[in-house]
């Protein structure tokens, strides 16, 4: 069984100034999902779900058609592409849309756009972040284990300390989870940055509670998760539930967090936090970029990754 790897590339990128998904960051012009893809590829993922908007659906398939026109899996076999876009009007019928919306969903909302076309253990990653080889390796064993299992999914946790941004602040989600690394919550963090006596400060958007310490070692979501096909039938009935109180709302968004502390509280699912040593690096703000550019080139050069990639 070969994991289908679906990347949430429909965000528009407001912060950084454009579409960070068509990007050209590596020494030869690789985007970030070129590398999460070839480290995909790698782990044994089979075939990649692109979730984009209409607007560039088109550019985007010309583009992958182009690069990815010989890759293939670790069996030798093509690797299979599949685009669907995410709209605010997809939603359930019975909704009527509130005209002053100008957004999708959120990223919750994005995954289900792939229920139709997915039918296998998945992962999800964000198109905008790099995760790096030994990610990916995780991810794919836990999905080759979960073949025939349901209501069991994964989400890969990074030390917060690895996932800051050197251009500004951050939000990060930390995970908390008992003894048997089970997920009891996700817990919003804004504000996140380290200051100059070392430590890592950040707002808890839940208690509300301001310029807190932060543990460096603590793991949080980067938004890598790991699902099995079942999890659409139960993220979709849960988002009905959402709409029921939100359709009205224009700038409400409807998040995996959201959908997966929904299952963890209804006893539906249960959701394993596995760790990775690797970094994490992205771009959420323009001024990101450079520092990115230089941290591929730097592993080009340490012989990570070829120069091209494909």
């Amino acid at each position: 069984m070969k994991p289908t790897l679906l990347v949430l590339a429909a965000g528009m990128g407001s912060r950084y100034g454009g579409l960070k998904q068509m990007d050209g960051l590596g020494p030869s012009g690789e985007t970030i999902i070129d590398y999460s893809i070839y480290d995909a590829v790698a782990a044994g993922f089979g075939k990649v779900v692109y979730i984009v908007r209409e607007y560039f659906l088109e550019d985007m398939k010309a583009l992958v058609a182009k690069k990815y026109a010989n890759v293939k899996c670790i069996d030798g076999t093509p690797l299979e592409f599949v685009f669907v876009t995410q709209e605010l009007g997809k939603i359930p019928a019975g909704f009527t849309l509130n005209p002053a919306r100008e957004k999708p969903w959120g990223t919750a909302h994005a995954v289900l756009m792939g229920k139709d076309v997915i039918n296998e253990p998945f992962a999800v990653i964000n198109g905008d972040d790099y995760y790096g080889k030994e990610s990916f390796r995780v991810l794919g064993d836990w999905c080759r284990a979960h073949e025939n299992t349901q209501g069991r999914y994964c989400i890969v946790g990074f030390e917060l300390e690895k996932t800051l941004s050197e251009s500004g602040s951050v939000s990060r989600g930390i995970c908390h989870y008992g003894a048997a690394c089970i997920l009891t919550g996700v817990e919003e963090h804004l504000c996140i940055e380290k200051e100059a006596d070392g430590l890592i400060y950040g707002n808890n958007s839940v208690t509300g509670d301001e310029h807190i310490v932060l543990d460096g070692k603590a793991l949080c979501s980067m938004n890598m998760w790991g699902f099995t096909p079942d999890y659409f039938a139960k993220s979709e009935a849960i988002f009905n539930e959402f709409l029921k109180v939100n359709i009205n709302e224009p700038k409400k968004e409807f998040y995996i967090p959201y959908a997966i502390d929904c299952m963890i509280k209804d006893g539906s699912a249960s959701t394993e936090v596995l760790s990775t040593p690797s970094s994490w690096f992205g771009v959420t703000y323009k001024e990101d970029r450079p520092g990115v550019v230089e941290k591929f080139a730097r592993l080009v050069a340490d012989g990570v990754y070829p120069s091209p990639l494909y």
